[in-house]
């Protein structure tokens, strides 16, 4: 069954951490109903939410899939590339704990779920101002055994390599191609960002739909030329704080 480990967003959530945005005022109350939403929406879509709760001393532990990732083997616990974030990942270890083997990359190493794009046995792995070579490194060696190719992409303009690309489906991926080092995504087909929407490469395919930011429609617009569903869903209060879709939730297989 397709599960969906969530949290709810912190009420510290004001003080996040950013790095490439600047900072605006942010309604923690609008931010909450969204998060809410998006939720309700990965349930319309047939997963099954497991919504842990807020985390009052981290503001920015809504974003679940920064400390870990999920493969079908095991799940990875990482260190993040945040000081204020390091505490984020013990919550989470004991949440997916009766569901996959355990794994960790440890410091020096640094690694946030941001930055890891899986496609099938291939692992992209944003290289980053939050993920480095020996995060990179120790992926690599963890995920090896298991048949899986780790590759490295140099990121810039941005948090992570998820926010400038991401897989939509049909064998396309959606990007920003001027922040990411393109050219190791060799057998897919592109659809960019329009023009004013540097922000809107990050999608979360699910279900044989797109769930996508309804602040940039004009990306949308050529999303859905290209013959895919697309669900809108308003993150705007939760993009202050650089909020994707995908990194809001950890999204895997697991027994009904």
């Amino acid at each position: 069954m397709l599960t969906a480990i969530t949290r709810a967003v912190s009420p510290a959530f004001v003080q996040c951490e950013l790095s490439f945005i600047a900072r605006q005022p942010i309604d923690l109350k609008i931010a909450e109903a969204q998060h809410q939403s998006y939720e309700t929406l990965l349930e319309q879509l047939g997963a099954r939410v497991i919504s842990l709760p807020a985390e009052p001393n981290f503001p920015d532990s809504m974003f679940v899939e920064d400390p870990a990732i999920v493969f079908d083997e095991l799940a990875v616990i990482l260190p993040l590339g945040t000081p204020s974030r390091s505490g984020e990942a013990d919550s989470l270890a004991f949440a997916l704990a009766p569901y996959r083997k355990l794994a960790y990359v440890s410091p020096p190493g640094t690694m946030e779920g941001g930055d890891i794009l899986r496609l099938g046995r291939k692992v992209y792995a944003g290289l980053s101002r939050r993920t480095n070579e020996e995060g990179i490194r120790q992926l690599r060696t963890l995920l090896v055994p298991y048949g899986y190719e780790v590759i490295a992409v140099a990121v810039s303009g941005c948090l992570h390599l998820k926010s400038a690309v991401t897989y939509i489906g049909r064998n396309t991926l959606l990007a920003n191609r001027a922040w990411f080092d393109a050219s190791v995504f060799r057998e897919y087909q592109w659809i960019d960002v329009a023009e004013g929407e540097k922000h809107g490469a990050n999608a979360l395919a699910i279900a044989d739909h797109v769930i996508y930011p309804a602040s940039f429609p004009r990306t949308k617009a050529r999303i859905e030329s290209a013959g895919l569903s697309v669900l809108s869903v308003d993150i705007s209060e939760l993009q202050k704080a650089e909020s994707g879709l995908t990194c809001s939730s950890l999204l895997f297989e697991a027994p009904g």
